[in-house]
């Protein structure tokens, strides 16, 4: 909040790990556009159809949470990816959620 950024994190619960982001620490006047909102809520829709990601996972457009995941690597991977969406930059995001068929 110091720094006006959004938070992001991992972290471990069990066998299970949670990536969470909160846009509110960034400060007023730093909102989420509605586009990256849409693209980073199909993303999350995307990995809880595949059952990579538990029911009930938070779609924004403030905070976002994804829960249930079994790897380190992979969510250190969508992390980043969310970081990145948060900033404007969807790239990574499409690559670490690829279209629903490619997922299954």
């Amino acid at each position: 909040m110091a720094h006006n950024a959004v938070f992001v994190a991992i972290e471990a619960e069990g066998q299970h790990w949670t990536v969470k982001a909160d846009t509110l620490t960034a400060g007023p006047g730093r909102g989420v556009t509605d586009a990256v909102n849409d693209a980073i809520r199909t993303a999350i829709l995307r990995l809880v159809d595949a059952r990579e990601v538990d029911f009930g996972a938070y779609t924004g457009p403030v905070y976002f949470m994804m829960h249930g995941l079994r790897d380190e690597e992979r969510v250190r991977e969508l992390a980043a990816a969310l970081h990145a969406a948060l900033h404007e930059d969807l790239e990574p995001l499409s690559r670490a959620v690829p279209p629903a068929s490619s997922l299954r």
